[in-house]
């Protein structure tokens, strides 16, 4: 297949899309889109995944890996409170890609989850190469001054997570071990993370948050970095932690890509229980103490950051 087929082909997929706010989309040099409507800020991320870093081609379905790879960028606008505007796709391609249907197969649960989060593909890049790689960049929108932060938080803040966790290290451990079918839930959960986008519109638009940040490399390290960049500490509940079933407390502690939010509130704010069947559970609280620690009912103990890392 040469380039501009294959362009072709995405391109075909993508003029499916919603093309609200485009003014040109692929086919020229660059995308134009129309000027954000007065009193909206431009939200931009970028994440990539990398064969035999992020997945193995025996271990994980193609379709789901597409899906996989534009959520994790819906997660971190969700972070944000934010609207999902427009996406950009990057990819780089072994020959297998193109011979067998793996690529239509990444390539249509992609525009599935862009049809959902009513998304278009506004242009890209395609290389070949040894190994492949996806780099997906998603554009969104919030009311200007009120994207969700991870340094807003403050001692007294009461900490939240949406969810249940452990999930997805759970999934994983099961496509490692071949001891699931793709239909399980937890294996579900690893390959079609479900970003909270309208989660986090909610708890902005409501102020029931005021710090906030996506779970994407476990509780433990994600939980740290929010502490850090508020200049506090963070004190987990062990016993509070909610599990995704089957999972164990690592899991849930360290285990990444749930994609959940995790997200402080005052005292004085009224959290609900559950927001549309989603459980948002209080699992500790912001201290001056700098750091990250988890709390029984026998002691306090430091809770290093053991989720994923890539160096």
């Amino acid at each position: 297949m040469t380039e501009d087929r294959l362009i072709d082909k995405i391109q075909a997929q993508a003029a499916r899309s919603r093309q609200a706010g485009i003014r040109l989309g692929i086919g020229d040099d660059t995308a134009v889109l129309k000027p954000l409507r007065a009193g909206l800020e431009m939200l931009v991320t970028t994440d990539q995944i990398i064969e035999n870093t992020h997945f193995t081609r025996a271990g994980h379905p193609a379709g789901a890996l597409g899906w996989k790879c534009l959520a994790r960028g819906l997660s971190d606008i969700a972070a944000m409170g934010g609207k999902s505007g427009h996406f950009l796709l990057s990819l780089a391609l072994p020959a297998w890609t193109l011979s067998n249907g793996w690529l239509k197969q990444f390539l249509s649960e992609m525009f599935q989850l862009a049809d959902l989060a009513r998304i278009p593909l506004i242009g890209g890049d395609v290389a070949r190469s040894d190994r492949f790689a996806a780099n997906v960049t998603v554009i969104g929108s919030v009311a200007a001054g009120t994207a969700l932060r991870r340094d807003r938080a403050r001692p007294g803040d009461i900490v939240y997570v949406s969810g249940k966790l452990g999930g997805s290290a759970l999934g994983f451990e099961c496509l490692q071990a071949r001891s699931k079918l793709f239909s399980d839930p937890a294996v579900l959960r690893h390959i079609r993370p479900e970003p909270r986008l309208g989660l986090g519109d909610y708890l902005r638009k409501t102020g029931r948050a005021r710090a906030a940040m996506d779970l994407s490399d476990g509780l433990s390290t994600d939980a740290a970095r929010l502490a850090k960049a508020s200049k506090a500490g963070i004190e987990i509940n062990e016993a509070a932690v909610p599990r995704f079933d089957g999972a164990s407390l690592e899991q849930a502690l360290h285990g990444g890509e749930d994609y959940e939010l995790l997200f402080t509130a005052s005292p004085d704010t009224r959290v609900p229980k559950s927001w549309r069947g989603l459980p948002l559970t209080a699992i500790g609280s912001v201290v001056k103490r700098r750091g990250l620690a988890v709390v029984t009912a026998a002691k306090r103990r430091p809770l290093p950051p053991r989720g994923f890392r890539h160096f």
